[in-house]
């Protein structure tokens, strides 16, 4: 039985009123219902054709725009329309700024029923482009092709690709021509290995079939100038893998670390790989305000150099720890915020669940020659116990940066057991900040909050928020 085709409606001359989560716009339909708008800015006036109704909303693209907002400017990236990347690279940057901040202090109220202090203005980035240190590509067989190209009655011979997957396409890949998140000379590499492995006739991963020799490529290029690639292959060629290496090592001489990985595993992540030295050191160092801090391929670090400075320096002027005071970092990750305001306290105390990034964190401290911190791997709800925190002493000040899922409700019960004076919540999702918040309200008055923007023409913020115990 054929399947059953989704009545498509289309609604004419609607305006688009607000932005909303995870980048889409908002609109009202004529029975008040929300349309989530996919492809439109705040303010313009367009025709929308609904993709998924549900009960309560709709999914829809523009099809139609009548009338343009005044808060558009134009797409840096020609890429714009398809990659998913830089969403809101069709919203100028300043209305970026107001909708981030918005959406942080809506759900703080809404969600944390939480009444707010005078918000601190997010702070944007002085970089709107070209600001990440890390970038991953994938190979593809199979590049996406733009509808013209499918519709074409012309036989397509190259459907190789590097670049970034399609949205919700896990087979797809969008081939990259120039990227705008990534400084030089980013670009030049991608492009110098996929023209190589064209000329040489090295096949390109097939996610389908699972064959193929070039699979990923993670480069990162620290704020100190220097430059980690690590090329991954679907299976080992050792003649073709050391020929592609090394005219990757004599075309780019400045990369520092130059690494590969064979990987025939049905996904492509690193962390459970043996990682291989080409070429170089097999690490690079990332530095802020004097502290260095050694980056191995399955290192953690925020990948807004520049910006991440900004944040732990708004966390450590939150904490506004004193030398008597004992620390606790929860998520220390690599230990950069351990280490970054251990000079105000008498001692840190990180906790990580990823035992490798523990090692990292101890590598980094003896760098760094700071012996007031102590870095310590665990499941955070197990770890914070009543003999952890009898052998470490209670903490004065915690610091709490956790994913994007925020803290477990037996950790936040910890905390709340724990009653530090000073909670400092860094956050990359406001709406699970602000549900833990709401579980220690009773305990804790919301202090200081500021949105930080990490990642400017998309919609993702960070948020910071002091909370101070209830005498």
């Amino acid at each position: 039985m054929a399947r059953k085709r989704r009545k498509q409606v289309v609604f004419e001359n609607i305006p688009v009123i607000d932005a909303g989560a995870k980048g889409k716009s908002i609109a009202k339909a004529p029975d008040g219902r929300v349309i989530f708008v996919d492809n439109a800015v705040p303010g313009d006036v367009v025709d929308i054709r609904t993709g998924r109704k549900r009960k309560a909303y709709f999914e829809g693209t523009a099809i139609r725009f009548h009338s343009f907002s005044e808060k558009r400017t134009e797409p840096a990236c020609s890429h714009f329309e398809h990659c998913g990347g830089c969403k809101w690279q069709h919203m100028a940057y300043p209305h970026q700024l107001a909708y981030k901040e918005k959406e942080v202090l809506n759900n703080l109220q809404r969600i944390g029923q939480i009444e707010l202090p005078e918000a601190t203005p997010i702070l944007g980035a002085e970089k709107h482009y070209f600001y990440r240190n890390k970038m991953e590509f994938s190979f593809s067989s199979r590049r996406w092709l733009t509808f013209e190209e499918i519709e074409s009655t012309e036989e397509i011979a190259d459907k190789n690709a590097c670049g970034f997957h399609i949205a919700g396409m896990w087979d797809k890949i969008l081939d990259i021509d120039h990227c705008h998140l990534q400084e030089a000379p980013s670009n030049e590499i991608r492009n110098f290995i996929k023209q190589y492995g064209i000329e040489h006739g090295l096949a390109f991963f097939d996610p389908k079939e699972s064959t193929g020799f070039l699979r990923t490529m993670m480069l990162r290029i620290a704020a100190t100038g220097e430059i980690m690639l690590v090329i991954q292959f679907y299976q080992e060629n050792q003649e073709d893998r050391e020929q592609l290496l090394q005219a990757v090592a004599d075309r780019f001489p400045e990369i520092t670390s130059l690494q590969y990985v064979i990987n025939s595993k049905g996904n492509d992540t690193l962390y459970d790989q043996d990682i291989h030295l080409f070429k170089g050191r097999n690490h690079i160092f990332e530095e802020m305000e004097g502290l260095r801090f050694k980056i191995g391929p399955k290192s953690f670090y925020q990948t807004n150099s520049s910006q991440a400075y900004e944040l732990y320096k708004i966390t450590r002027d939150f904490a506004h720890i004193k030398p008597t005071e004992v620390v606790y970092d929860l998520y220390t990750g690599t230990g950069t915020i351990a280490q970054f305001v251990a000079r105000q306290a008498a001692k840190v105390i990180g906790i990580e669940s990823v035992p490798e990034a523990i090692e990292d964190a101890k590598i980094n401290a003896a760098y760094n020659h700071i012996d007031n911190v102590a870095f310590y791997a665990g499941d955070m709800k197990e770890v914070l116990n009543d003999a952890f925190i009898e052998q470490h002493g209670r903490p004065d000040v915690i610091i709490t940066d956790p994913p994007r899922d925020g803290m477990h409700k037996n950790v936040v019960a910890n905390i709340l057991k724990m009653a530090p004076k000073r909670i400092v919540y860094v956050s990359c999702n406001a709406a699970t900040q602000a549900r833990d918040l709401s579980l220690m309200k009773h305990a804790y008055t919301l202090t200081k909050t500021q949105a930080v923007d990490m990642f400017p023409q998309t919609h993702h913020v960070e948020n910071v928020v002091l909370l101070t115990l209830i005498a």
